[in-house]
């Protein structure tokens, strides 16, 4: 699997929400697409990155950025705590998306203490049923986060060297203003 750049382009995709929706990317009818690569459903430090994102999520609308976030989960895993998130969440259980765009695991990054302080606070708020679960596809994985445009290119990207190492919902923001700014 090997990674993307700025630059590259993404064709034609069309995927299937756990809310009942199709999803293409890219989109015409926006300026920006924000794909997520979480990791598995009942991730703490996931759930409780999504949460800042759906609480702001006004604001990214606003700031023309549709959001798209994958788990390594089967849909019936996600639907419980994710299906009522107000955008489009992806189960890819069989993490071919990520293999697409070259999302990938990491021993080193899923015992990086900086984990630490983002699993303690998601643990509290999660349903203890949901995180005590094997998770499908183990706790490896590590996010990562791309722009993409209405063209289909990617215009940013990061992938995440630690389980939450992902875009802040401000960064998201300044993103998608300075390429406005510069179009």
């Amino acid at each position: 699997m090997s990674r993307l750049s700025i630059g590259s382009k993404i064709h034609d995709l069309s995927v299937s929400t756990i809310q009942g929706g199709t999803i293409a990317i890219p989109n015409k009818s926006s300026s920006l697409i924000h794909i997520q690569f979480r990791r598995h459903a009942g991730c703490p430090i996931c759930n409780l990155h999504m949460r800042s994102v759906m609480k702001r999520y006004d604001e990214i609308r606003a700031a023309g950025v549709e959001e798209v976030v994958f788990f390594h989960s089967k849909e019936e895993d996600m639907k419980d705590h994710l299906g009522s998130l107000p955008f489009a969440c992806v189960a890819d259980p069989g993490k071919d998306y990520y293999k697409v765009f070259g999302v990938e695991t990491s021993l080193v990054g899923y015992l990086n203490p900086k984990n630490l302080i983002a699993a303690i606070k998601g643990t509290k708020e999660l349903d203890p049923r949901i995180y005590t679960r094997r998770p499908e596809n183990g706790n490896l994985g590590m996010p990562a986060d791309f722009l993409i445009n209405s063209d289909g290119a990617i215009v940013d990207l990061k992938y995440g060297t630690y389980a939450d190492d992902q875009w802040t919902v401000d960064e998201i923001l300044a993103k998608a203003t300075s390429l406005r700014s510069h179009n």
